[in-house]
């Protein structure tokens, strides 16, 4: 996911991917403790498109203040 993508996203929007990535992000932490984690670099992945999304929606914050 590209940081230009997510600035197109509404508030709502971002809220609820980055509730689904929270989500994904659990369930591989589990898979990858239970050994039947097969795509290690999705874990890097999510973590980082978390980030992104935390981001963009901080930005819009301060832009607010």
């Amino acid at each position: 996911m590209k940081a230009g993508e997510l600035r197109t996203k509404s508030e709502d929007e971002l809220k609820d991917s980055l509730l689904g990535l929270r989500k994904e992000a659990f369930n591989l932490r589990f898979q990858r403790a239970s050994g039947q984690l097969e795509n290690t670099a999705r874990i890097r992945e999510v973590r980082r498109d978390i980030a992104r999304i935390k981001t963009v929606l901080h930005q819009r914050q301060q832009a607010d203040s």
